[in-house]
């Protein structure tokens, strides 16, 4: 699903910053991994690296057959809506769209028809638990609620990658619980890898290993808060 070697990045400037080097990983269908570390070690990077949204300066990324680094913009962009899904801190749901709406938006961008689109739009909400919030608009919801609909946004499509950055930030630790629990089942239950970037190690075990982002690349996180 996700092969990341050697990667390093930089960015320019009267003096030239590094912030990644040496970052290796490998994720099979349903590896469900946490990435923790200091405040600008990267890990925003490191995401946006792996979703073609920046490009590296050493080193490689290689989602499925897809190598990124000989892909243009435009490929880029298809690879991000055919094969990635991503759930935010933020929700970024659409405020002036129902909920099934909102879900559905990743199908119509690949063209699946109208009626596939009903179909599996109907199934996500069902398995997050939002069957009977389907004509709802997002001020009618609560904030878990907004992120279950991330949820089955970011896997409606049915990705082989699913990159979650800080998801339940916004969220009462009740809440959290709920969303990290249905975000897991989710991930390894539809056969996709995922990703977990996170600043809480409560939220960091719910994965299946939990890796530390350093200045000398990921390491087997040690378990310390």
């Amino acid at each position: 699903m996700l092969s990341i070697r050697a990667l390093g990045k930089r960015f320019p400037g009267p003096r030239v910053r590094t912030v990644l080097t040496g970052v290796d990983l490998e994720l099979a269908a349903g590896d469900y991994v946490a990435i923790m570390g200091e405040s600008g070690v990267g890990k925003s990077t490191l995401l946006n690296l792996i979703a073609g949204l920046d490009r590296a300066d050493e080193g490689s990324i290689r989602v499925g057959d897809a190598e990124l680094a000989a892909l243009d913009d435009d490929a880029l962009t298809v690879l991000r809506r055919e094969r990635l899904g991503f759930v935010f801190q933020a929700f970024h749901v659409l405020p002036y769209l129902a909920v099934a709406a909102n879900v559905a938006l990743p199908l119509a961008l690949i063209g699946v028809p109208s009626d596939e689109r009903e179909r599996r739009v109907a199934e996500m909400l069902a398995a997050v638990g939002l069957a009977d919030r389907a004509s709802s608009f997002p001020r009618e919801l609560s904030g878990g609620e907004l992120q279950r609909v991330a949820i089955a946004r970011a896997l409606v499509h049915r990705p082989m990658l699913v990159l979650a950055d800080e998801p339940t930030g916004n969220l009462d630790p009740e809440s959290a619980a709920a969303i990290l629990a249905l975000l897991r089942d989710q991930v390894k239950g539809r056969g996709a890898a995922g990703i977990l970037v996170t600043h809480s190690l409560a939220a960091a075990h719910t994965a299946d290993r939990t890796l530390q982002l350093t200045r000398e690349g990921l390491r087997a996180h040690d378990g310390a808060s």
